[in-house]
Formats: C-alpha cells, sequence, structure tokens
C-alpha cells in the first residue's frame, strides 16, 4: 500500500514516516506543500492522500484557516478526478460549544465561529460529492517534533523557566500523534483490503482532562525524569486560565465506532507522555555527549 501525506512538517507527518520506517507492508510519498494536484496523483498513484489537521484552528487567522480548508477543497478534486480515497483529519475545536456527553460520529460540527464554519463546509462537501473518504476527527494532538506538536512547546518553555499558561476549564483527551499514525496505517490497511468502511470516526487519547492537568502532568513527569537523570533544573510554573465561568465545556469525543469497525484502541495519554519523555531524554543526552565532544 503507498500513501501521500501533505505538509511535510506537520507532526503527523513525521509520525507517519516513522511509523512507516518500521513496516514492510506500506509506503510513504510525503509532499512537501499542502495541496496536491491531479497530474501528480496520476504520477504517484497512491491508494489514499491523508491531509494533516489544523491542531487549532480556533487560535488561528481567518486567512490561515480559510487557506487550509481552500486547500483540502483542491485536494478533494484532485482525489475525484484521479478516484484516489481521501483521508481528512480535523481538530476536535470544531465541536465549538462541547457536549455534556462524549460527542458521537454522526453529529456534525455546528460551530458559531465563521471560521470553523468554513471547515465544517469543507466537510459537508466532502460528505456529499465523494463517498472514499475518511474525516477522522482527533483530540489535541501532542508530539516531541513537528508544527503543531504542542508538547514539545510545552517541554522548551518549562525548561527555559517559562510561565505556562493552560485553560483550566476547558475538558478534552489528548491524543499522541504516533497513535494516530499507527491507526490511520491500520484503517488504510484495511479499507485496501475491502473494509468499504468509508465516513467520519473519532480518534482521542483516553481519560478526559483539562489543558492545564495535562500541562502540569507534564511539568511533573518532565521534572521526575530530570531528577532520576541528576539534573536540578527550575522548571518553570503552569498557570490555570478561565475562559468558561459558568461551567466547564467538555469536548470529548466517542472513540466507539472506529474499535468496533477496524479494532483502533484508544492510547492512554499519560503512558504516551510518558514515552515521548523517555525518548526526549535520550536525545537530550545525545545533545550534551555532541557538545561536550564525548562518544556515546
Amino acid at each position: 500500500m503507498k500513501l501521500l501525506i501533505l505538509d511535510a512538517g506537520h507532526c503527523l507527518s513525521l509520525a507517519l514516516a516513522r511509523e512507516v520506517n518500521r513496516r514492510t507492508d506500506t509506503e510513504l510519498v510525503i509532499e512537501q506543500g499542502v495541496v496536491v494536484s491531479a497530474a501528480q496523483l496520476q504520477r504517484i498513484a497512491p491508494d489514499a492522500v491523508i491531509i494533516p489537521p489544523l491542531a487549532q484552528p480556533l487560535e488561528m487567522t481567518p486567512a490561515v484557516v480559510g487557506a487550509h480548508a481552500d486547500a483540502v477543497d483542491s485536494c478533494l478534486e484532485a482525489c475525484l478526478a484521479q478516484g484516489v480515497p481521501l483521508v481528512w483529519c480535523v481538530s476536535d475545536q470544531l465541536y465549538e460549544e462541547g457536549f455534556d456527553e462524549p460527542i458521537d460520529e454522526h453529529v456534525v460540527p455546528t460551530p458559531r465561529d465563521e471560521c470553523l464554519r468554513r471547515l465544517v463546509t469543507t466537510g459537508d462537501r466532502i460528505r456529499a460529492e465523494y463517498h472514499r473518504h475518511l474525516i477522522v476527527r482527533l483530540g489535541p494532538l501532542f508530539a516531541l517534533e513537528g508544527s503543531h506538536a504542542w508538547l514539545n512547546d510545552i517541554i522548551d518553555r518549562l525548561m527555559l523557566g517559562e510561565s505556562v499558561r493552560a485553560a483550566e476549564d476547558v475538558v478534552f483527551c489528548p491524543t499522541s500523534v504516533d497513535a494516530v499514525a499507527m491507526a490511520l496505517v491500520g484503517m488504510l490497511q484495511q479499507q485496501a483490503s475491502g473494509a468499504n468502511a468509508w465516513g467520519a470516526y473519532h480518534l482521542a487519547g483516553t481519560e478526559p482532562v483539562s489543558a492545564f492537568t495535562f500541562t502540569s502532568m507534564v511539568r511533573t513527569q518532565l521534572a521526575t525524569h530530570l531528577e532520576g537523570r541528576g539534573e536540578q533544573i527550575e522548571l518553570g510554573q503552569v498557570t490555570a486560565l478561565n475562559h468558561h465561568h459558568d461551567a466547564k465545556l467538555r469536548r470529548v469525543l466517542n472513540c466507539r465506532r472506529v474499535l468496533d469497525v477496524f479494532g483502533v484502541h484508544q492510547k492512554p495519554w499519560r503512558l504516551e507522555v510518558g514515552r515521548m519523555l523517555d525518548a526526549w531524554c535520550l536525545t537530550r543526552d545525545d545533545q550534551l555527549d555532541a557538545s561536550t565532544g564525548e562518544s556515546v
């Protein structure tokens, strides 16, 4: 199976590259840009095109969100012309108002924000015009590298002693980008084998948590890792923000369908953060050794 993913610097593109490198049944072509033409699809002949998400569209300018939606529309036209399945990953922020209960796949987002409505319009067009699509709604992605990675920014700022501000009244399910990459490959392998299970799916981490609690846990785990290595570093503090004073906004995705159809289990975000911090420490060791001229 050959996959084409756009936006080479995105954390999901990097995670997919790592996932495919450890497999023998999948080939990955990475496109630097965010748009692909019908001619490119004819030349590359992929089994699917994957578009990484805007991780936090609510925090982005209308121009950035509009450009992303335009790019997805263009990719849809190219995929339609060549009959190539389209996979579009989108942020849970499209459910702007949240829900008291976990959000099922059949619930189409109805945000008030004009930029988010532009993304929903694109999703409506995909559902109406092309059967062979996967719209994969994701919880907030975290990773150590690439654009939209989140976790790397938290670690960098804490290591510099800077204060990190995070919302205490917005609850969601942080999602490991590595887990998303593994899930997407598994889903598309099944589709290539005749599953024919197109449509919208939700994919997120386990354990709903606020951004403040998530960031605080990252700080705690980071401190534990550093102390275990004998490093005494004064980390920055985590400051709580509150935007919804009457009640917490819950943006929790129900991921039952992706389990029932594809057998994809959600990954516990705490374990994934710990694993990534282990990898961060190894990279830090290599960098310190290189800076001192020592051999590993």
